[in-house]
């Protein structure tokens, strides 16, 4: 498939009641020329979203630029917070390993034994503290599975199958999870609280990685490392992706027991066990907890979101949806005119935009798309990397990932409604970028084997497709008024030293809700016109994206429950660190 270049908590509210904000219609527009703004004299932006990296396991080994340090590793509080602790709050004696090529054995066990759950114990080759991923899987070994298997703990390295770029195994990423393993800031319960133990202290050579050598390459462009960026809710990807269109969660409205079920949480705010904390009635689900009055769908209770409240991973209503999947187990589409979303609001202003998605033509049978490689022959998907369970025209690749397009909840962006035409396949930016046609906002989304997402994807092969998508921008004939943003929709597990805004008395100053924001991940500012690269301590989260486009061209706010993204910094800080003028 690469095919590139040649408040804390309120009062519940019912949702009748929480939003009301009116948006316009989605069809095609003319291109809007802003002035001096958020963006400065830029004319384009394009937001890159990457998958599932802590800020410490991507970006931790940056250092300095232009004399300033990043905020990584080594620096204050690092060490403190990054102590693991079990259920009773007593440190770990050592990491415990589950990735085949970590485990001990093979390697080792000379750092400490560890006790499970359930009673058991292992030796550990792993100190309780952060460690170099790369000193034990290479950017170039074979420990990527084929796109058609799932390996639940990682592929043995060179083992038959394997596929070069240094793959690990997934690790969870979930609402109520990542709230239990961020501890009120303490920072400390990421091992206890995850389906990969110690995982969660690796990180990579930040050196090595294919986006730094390309930014301290000859010719590249300045750069803004933006060193308190924080995923804008708690938990995964499906959730960060609505917070980035539309600065909220979606209810899942008609809601009845045969959809979803409510999460349902421990005394320590917990719904799931690990294989290090025992929990005898798991009820991790797609939902919030239930709220205490029955009546209300958009709410909180004991400090934690509540309602029928859409947060870990579910299924659109439209095509393109996973195979299979159950009219009662998708959600109903997001009424625009309720929940307004950010592609509504530019079209209502008259500004052009358009969300692209690697593998989109495919997944979406758009047979004539410039990203449609399933041939000719109607009611046969052609290309060997389809989904076997796939039903032509609908030809999602095998690492297609449906949660990863927000707009496909909304009924604007349905099959056959106006907004549809502007969710396109990643090939279209690509022929928007060579020929000089970018719209005023571009949101790029990399197909699954390029997005970086530990499990099916790595660092080194989703960077090199990122640096070509940067070197595609920065090389086209609108590179000069292009601002590029590179950020990740959440922490995927693993772990990271700054307390997020609203996680104890030092958190990171900044707006917060019971929706998050959450850990702090990768975030580059990039443009061919910038004075000079920086580092930029602003706190943001996703929302500041948002924020950034709403005041540029003048859009209401989206979030009319917590305000979000009226009270977060926008990126205009990062620009004048790097010596533009805004505003």
């Amino acid at each position: 498939m690469r095919r590139i270049l040649a408040v804390t908590a309120v009062a519940a509210v019912t949702a009748s009641t929480a939003l009301g904000l009116t948006s316009g219609s989605a069809s095609a527009v003319p291109r809007s020329k802003p002035g001096p703004s958020a963006m400065g004299h830029f004319k384009h932006l394009v937001v890159i979203y990457e998958e599932n990296h802590s800020f410490d396991n991507l970006f931790g080994g940056w250092g300095k630029v232009n004399g300033k340090s990043v905020n990584g590793i080594g620096s204050h509080g690092y060490a403190a917070r990054s102590t693991q602790v079990d259920a009773s709050g007593a440190p770990y004696g050592g990491l415990l390993q589950l990735d085949v090529n970590l485990t001990s054995p093979p390697l080792p066990g000379d750092c400490g034994t560890v006790t499970r759950a359930d009673g058991t114990t292992a030796d550990s080759h792993f100190t309780n503290s952060p460690f170099n991923i790369n000193a034990y899987i290479a950017p170039e070994d074979k420990t990527c599975p084929p796109a058609n298997l799932f390996a639940a703990n990682g592929v043995l390295k060179d083992s038959p199958g394997a596929l070069a770029g240094g793959c690990t195994r997934d690790i969870v990423h979930r609402f109520y999870n990542e709230q239990f393993q961020l501890h009120g800031g303490r920072m400390d319960r990421y091992t206890l609280g995850s389906d990969a133990a110690g995982l969660t202290q690796g990180y990579y050579d930040t050196k090595g990685l294919p986006v730094y050598e390309y930014l301290h390459g000859p010719g590249a462009p300045k750069y803004v490392v933006a060193d308190h960026f924080f995923q804008g809710a708690f938990g995964g990807s499906f959730l960060n992706h609505q917070f980035l269109v539309a600065a909220r969660a979606p209810v899942w409205t008609g809601w009845t027991p045969a959809a979803q079920a409510h999460s349902v949480l421990d005394a320590n705010g917990m719904p799931a066990a690990t294989p290090l904390y025992a929990n005898p009635t798991p009820g991790d689900n797609a939902l919030t907890q239930a709220c205490p009055d029955p009546t209300v769908v958009f709410g909180a209770t004991g400090g934690r979101a509540c309602g029928d409240v859409a947060v870990n991973t579910v299924q659109p209503f439209s095509q393109p949806y996973s195979p299979g999947t159950a009219d009662a187990k998708r959600l109903p589409a997001i009424d625009d005119a309720v929940y307004p979303n950010i592609g509504d609001e530019l079209s209502a202003k008259g500004v052009s935009w358009n969300w692209y998605s690697g593998g989109w033509d495919n997944a979406a049978g758009n047979v004539a798309g410039p990203g449609w490689t399933n041939g000719s022959t109607p009611g046969i998907c052609t290309d060997p990397d389809h989904k076997a369970s796939d039903t032509y025209p609908y030809c999602a690749g095998n690492l297609f990932q449906f949660h990863h397009q927000p707009l496909n909840y909304f009924a604007n962006f349905g099959e056959g409604q106006p907004g549809r035409a502007h969710l396109k396949d990643e090939q279209a930016f690509i022929a928007a970028v060579q020929n000089g046609a970018l719209p005023s906002v571009s949101f790029v989304k990399p197909y699954g084997a390029e997005n970086e997402h530990p499990g099916y994807a790595s660092t080194e092969n989703g960077e090199a497709h990122l640096v070509d998508l940067l070197q595609a921008i920065e090389n086209g004939p609108q590179a000069r008024n292009t601002l590029v943003v590179v950020t990740y929709d959440e922490f995927g597990g693993q772990w990271d030293h700054v307390r997020p805004p609203g996680q104890g008395k030092r958190a990171t100053p900044g707006p917060h809700d019971v929706y998050g924001p959450s850990t702090r991940i990768p975030a580059l500012v990039i443009g061919r016109s910038l004075k000079h690269s920086a580092v930029d301590s602003t706190s943001y989260d996703t929302t500041s994206i948002l924020a950034t486009i709403e005041r540029t061209y003048h859009l209401k706010p989206l979030d009319a429950t917590y305000h979000r993204d009226a009270r977060v910094h926008d990126l205009s800080h990062a620009l004048r660190a790097a010596g533009i003028r805004t505003r």
